[in-house]
């Protein structure tokens, strides 16, 4: 993919990301809320190169906050979904020339939203206290699965119709 395309593939799905994550906001305990935007970031990752993956998902996913009015998270934010995007694109592409993409994709998707949920309670941690924070965890856990099924339709469906291709 040439240097311009990368730019506008990144940029638009670091919008994406960010409409994914406003749309719908169901707040959690901790100020916090649940949203659709870690579908989008899975799929920056398993489809732009690492750099760019992080860049769109982490931008998108910061702006989301501040526009939001989670500026505090901004930061954090833009760290954890970055890291999502990059372990989605290195592990499909460790894993997918033996277990095929599907499970590669399961699997990469897994671990990123572990590490989301990880990310998220250790900065929260910081702000609010560990043990407050452990309520956050079962809403993250829900925020990721649904990102993860979402997210693997998405590519599914994005691949089928030459949308993105590597």
């Amino acid at each position: 993919m040439i240097t311009t395309k990368r730019i506008v593939t990144a940029s638009l799905l670091a919008a994406l990301v960010c409409v994914a994550t406003m749309i719908i906001k169901i707040p959690s305990p901790l100020k916090g809320y649940l949203n659709l935007g870690d579908c989008i970031v899975l799929l920056a990752g398993w489809s732009l190169s690492p750099f760019y993956g992080f860049l769109a998902a982490g931008i998108g996913s910061a702006l989301a906050d501040v526009f939001s009015g989670y500026i505090a998270y901004a930061p954090a934010t833009f760290v954890i979904k970055g890291l999502m995007a990059i372990i989605a694109y290195f592990g499909f592409h460790l894993l997918h020339k033996r277990l095929g993409n599907f499970l590669s994709r399961i699997l990469s998707g897994t671990l990123s939203e572990i590490i989301m949920i990880l990310g998220y309670f250790v900065f929260e941690g910081f702000l609010y206290g560990f043990v407050p924070s452990l309520v956050n965890i079962p809403a993250n856990a829900v925020q990721g699965a649904a990102g993860l099924i979402i997210g693997t339709i998405l590519v599914k469906v994005f691949e089928k119709n030459k949308i993105i291709v590597q």
